[in-house]
C-alpha cells in the first residue's frame, strides 16, 4: 500500500514537471509580439514597395522611415532588431491583419481617419504628410491648375488623382498604372507630366540614387495625411506604450535623423514632428 502511494506521488510530480516545461517553452516561440522582448519575436506590418518608407531590398533587408520608426518603437517595447519580423501588409489588408493577430502593430503610411478608427486603434501620429505632385526638375508646373491639359499619373483605384481632376484641374488627363514605380518610369520618359500621391511617398522615390537631380516636389499641400501606427482595436496598453516610444524618438532626435536619412536627398520639406494625439484636418 505504501508503494502505491509513493508511485502515485511520483507520477503526479512528473506530470507537473512536464507541464511546467511545456509552458516555459512558449516564451521562445515567434508570435505577434504579445510579450515584451525576452526570447520571443514581434511581427510588424510594413509596406515592401515604397522607397524611403517601407522597402524590402534584394538582399532581404528592409529600409525606410516607417521601418526606422517601427524598429525604434520595437526597441522601446523590449525587442532587439533580430527579434523583429517584418510582414508585408498591403493597404487593403491592414485592418484584417490586425484583427487576425497577424501583426502586433502596423507602420505603413497608415493615415488616421474616422472610418479606420472604427476598426483599429492608432498611436501617433508620427508624420504629417500632404498630397503633392512629383515633377521633372525643369518642369514649369508650379500649382495644381497648371495640370489642365497635361498628363497626371497615379495608381489604379487611388483617390489622389481623382481629387485633383474633380476639384482643381478638370482638364487634366488621368493616367492610371498598377503601381507608383510605373508612374515614376512614365514621368522619367515624359509619358506623363506629374505624379500625385502623399509627398512622403513621392520624396522616397525621388531620393533614390538613380533619380538624383531628375525630379522635384511641387511643394503643394493638397491634403493632410496624419500617419499613425495601427494597433488591434481595444489594445490601449500597446497604444500607450507606442505613444511613449514616439515621444522619446522625437525628444532624442532619432526622428530627425530618420527623416534626413530617408528623405534628405529629395530635399523633402517635412513638417515638424506632430504632437501625439493631435490630428491636423
Amino acid at each position: 500500500m505504501k508503494l502505491r502511494k509513493v508511485t502515485a506521488a511520483a507520477a503526479a510530480a512528473l506530470v507537473l514537471s512536464l507541464t511546467a516545461t511545456a509552458c516555459g517553452g512558449d516564451d521562445n516561440d515567434s508570435d505577434s509580439g504579445s510579450g515584451s522582448g525576452g526570447g520571443g519575436k514581434i511581427k510588424i506590418g510594413i509596406k515592401y514597395d515604397q522607397p524611403g518608407l517601407g522597402l524590402k531590398k534584394p538582399d532581404g533587408s528592409f529600409s525606410g522611415f516607417d521601418v526606422d520608426v517601427a524598429t525604434y518603437v520595437a526597441k522601446e517595447l523590449g525587442y532587439k532588431p533580430d527579434q523583429i519580423e517584418f510582414i508585408e501588409t498591403k493597404s487593403a489588408d491592414r485592418e484584417n491583419a490586425l484583427a487576425r493577430g497577424d501583426v502586433k502593430f502596423i507602420a505603413a503610411t497608415y493615415s488616421i481617419n474616422d472610418e479606420r478608427k472604427k476598426k483599429v486603434d492608432f498611436a501617433g501620429p508620427y508624420l504629417l504628410a500632404h498630397q503633392d505632385l512629383l515633377i521633372k526638375s525643369d518642369s514649369d508646373i508650379s500649382k495644381a491648375t497648371d495640370l489642365n491639359g497635361k498628363n497626371l499619373c497615379s495608381v489604379t483605384g487611388s483617390t489622389s488623382a481623382q481629387n485633383v481632376h474633380d476639384t482643381i484641374a478638370p482638364k487634366a488627363n488621368l493616367k492610371e498604372y498598377s503601381g507608383y514605380s510605373e508612374c515614376i518610369a512614365a514621368l522619367q520618359s515624359g509619358t506623363v507630366d506629374a505624379v500625385t500621391t502623399d509627398d512622403s511617398i513621392l520624396a522616397g522615390f525621388a531620393a533614390q540614387s538613380q533619380y538624383k537631380g531628375k525630379f522635384k516636389l511641387a511643394g503643394l499641400k493638397l491634403s493632410n495625411e496624419n500617419y499613425g501606427i495601427g494597433v488591434k482595436k481595444g489594445d490601449t496598453a500597446t497604444v500607450d506604450k507606442i505613444n511613449k516610444a514616439l515621444e522619446k524618438m522625437v525628444s532624442d532626435k532619432s526622428w530627425d535623423k530618420a527623416v534626413q536619412d530617408n528623405f534628405g536627398p529629395a530635399e523633402y520639406k517635412n513638417e515638424p514632428a506632430p504632437k501625439i494625439g493631435v490630428i491636423v484636418k
